[in-house]
């Protein structure tokens, strides 16, 4: 990532100012580009049209934010300064996007296979799982994807620092679900923040415990300083005018301080980021409390959602993001209009992943409906197999499939030992291990008699 080149105070562009120079630009430079663009000044420098003077073209441009800016006065930046954002049109279409394709959760509702023990197996159990490792990997979790996922599902105890990060993810996002009803404190928060970093935390920093210290900095690819959080002992009331942020009503009945609910969420996110008021394990408490806050406002759909998966897909633009707010007057609008793309990425993915669901579901059962195999098995029996023979060499349990499928160790079991009766399943066991293993045999298909 280059430096990012700083635009000057505003006060001291007005120092230059010639009045009549300035009116003839703000008729043409507005809040955004004519692409629908919220450029910060890094960008905005370089295309400006030859001719114009750069400096009074930003300035323009700074004028008409500041015409629509939000001002939130009880979220305070430095030397005094508070947090703003606007809401230009481009924005009002992003949000307009996300309202469209989750409003209802329609693409959910029409999935066949979409029933409340479903959304267990097929969504919440896979895709809790993606977000939990990705927003591992983006604070520094080494562990691979199928470790990762190989761990979660079997239940298995972590084995390291980087598994026990991925682990700790996946009951932090079972918790914001679990909470979702519950206004904002600051004990939810450094409760959400011990679950992240239990045994996984860095800088001689507690779980569940605010910073006691200064030092601590936020970096940039130059290992260089990009940002120096607030003094420790302003973390206390910091946070509580966060959790009073939260809590407060900006709904539609209340037009004058109205704040979108994705917006408010996004902001949400950033600030924990700003203040940073843990030693470690900031950005994985700021994600999971962008994930309460939109449960809490009625975005079920964003139970199923990696935003993880999509932040660190452009690692740098997100880091970017943080810095424009930070270093052009505090506005959060490019953190918005980041966190917007990012979200619309994650929806797409999600109507993808239903659709290879729907797809893959067709495709069994129509073998389902033809096959001599199938006929003498039932529903738990298939659903096992359909994983199977997507995955040779799988390796199942009682307790794999009882959380999978939703139902009891005692019947997850007998499903599995009447498939190895019918030769569909290997039986094994580790040396050492108790636990008795069931695997997916390499010509499962052949013994399926699936013609391909």
């Amino acid at each position: 990532m280059a430096r990012i080149r700083v635009p000057k105070p505003i006060d001291e562009l007005f120092g230059n100012v010639e009045p009549r120079q300035l009116f003839e630009l703000m008729q043409r430079y507005k809040a955004i580009g004519d692409k629908g663009r919220y450029l910060h000044w890094d960008q905005f420098q370089r295309r400006v049209p030859k001719g114009d003077d750069i400096e009074m073209a930003w300035l323009a441009v700074k004028m008409a934010r500041r015409a629509i800016a939000k001002r939130q006065e009880d979220l305070q930046a430095e030397r005094g300064a508070c947090f703003s954002f606007c809401v230009p049109e481009s924005l009002y279409a992003q949000l307009h996007t996300i309202d469209r394709l989750t409003g209802g959760g329609h693409a959910l509702g029409d999935s066949p296979f979409v029933g409340a023990s479903e959304k267990n197996r097929y969504l919440v159990h896979s895709l809790m799982m993606e977000e939990a490792i990705t927003s591992s990997q983006l604070e520094g979790a080494s562990t691979t994807r199928k470790v990762a996922k190989d761990m979660l599902e079997q239940s298995r105890p972590p084995r390291d620092k980087s598994e026990q990060m991925i682990f700790n993810n996946y009951l932090l996002m079972k918790k914001a679900v679990e909470r979702k009803d519950e206004p904002l404190t600051l004990e939810l928060m450094l409760e959400l923040h011990e679950i992240a970093t239990r045994d996984a935390i860095d800088n001689d920093a507690v779980p569940g415990e605010l910073r006691r210290d200064d030092n601590i900095f936020v970096t940039d690819l130059y290992n260089e300083v990009a940002h120096q959080p607030p003094h420790w002992e302003t973390l206390p009331e910091r946070l509580q005018a966060l959790c009073d942020f939260a809590n407060r009503d900006h709904g539609d009945h209340h037009q004058e301080t109205f704040i979108h609910p994705v917006i408010k969420a996004v902001i949400l996110h950033f600030m924990v980021g700003y203040i940073h008021p843990f030693g470690d394990g900031n950005g994985r408490t700021a994600r999971a409390l962008f994930y309460w806050f939109m449960l809490k406002s009625g975005y079920w759909l964003f139970e199923y959602l990696s935003i993880s998966k999509y932040i660190q897909e452009k690692r740098g633009d997100y880091d970017r993001a943080f810095i424009y707010t930070e270093t052009d007057d505090f506005d959060l609008t490019y953190f918005i209009y980041h966190q917007m793309s990012v979200i619309i990425k994650a929806v797409h993915g999600l109507l993808d992943y239903i659709e290879q669901k729907r797809q893959e579901l067709y495709s069994f059962m129509a073998w389902t409906d033809s096959s001599p195999v199938a006929q003498g098995l039932k529903r738990g029996h298939l659903e096992i197999l359909k994983t199977a023979v997507k995955e040779p060499g799988r390796t199942f349990t009682a307790r794999t499939v009882s959380l999978d499928l939703g139902i009891n160790e005692n019947t997850a079991r007998s499903y599995l030992n009447k498939l190895v009766d019918e030769d569909l399943l290997v039986a094994s066991r580790r040396r050492g291990s108790r636990t008795q293993l069931y695997i997916a045999p390499a010509d499962l298909k052949t013994r399926l008699k699936i013609v391909e």
